[in-house]
């Protein structure tokens, strides 16, 4: 069932980009965000996130934690110490749960931490909700 605010709105002035290792993690956010018109784009690890990031600065990121080469926390770290990209909602998708690894999520930067295995509508209102803050933060 969708959420009724997921019905009510048009989301197709909000991009994101959602960076994973694994296509088919990238296939599942692309799938369940698709359906609300979220201009989506993907990445396969960090750098090519911050490439992504460099060329089109999305309203939010969708970040794993477990890549090669530059890991989740480094993209963080990066994006928040650039005061051009300091300002973009970052949402980790992870499988790491542990509290530590939560608690450095956020202390790196994180806006919000979503573990996976993914639920549709966990995903859908933690996407809508940084949006508007987003939102509600480029209109100060």
């Amino acid at each position: 069932m969708t959420p009724l605010y997921a019905q009510q709105h048009d989301y197709s002035g909000f991009s994101v980009l959602a960076v994973d290792d694994i296509p088919l993690n990238l296939l599942l956010v692309q799938k369940m965000l698709s359906r609300f018109n979220f201009k989506i784009r993907t990445a396969a690890n960090g750098q090519a996130a911050l490439d992504a990031v460099a060329e089109q600065k999305p309203d939010l990121i969708l970040l794993d934690l477990m890549m090669p080469g530059i890991d989740g926390f480094e993209v963080i770290r990066r994006l928040r110490a650039d005061p051009a990209t300091a300002d973009i909602q970052i949402v980790i998708l992870s499988a790491l749960n542990s509290n530590e690894d939560v608690v450095k999520g956020f202390n790196e930067g994180a806006d919000d931490f979503i573990m996976k295995p993914i639920i549709m509508e966990k995903l859908l209102s933690c996407v809508v909700n940084q949006l508007q803050i987003a939102k509600a933060k480029s209109s100060l």
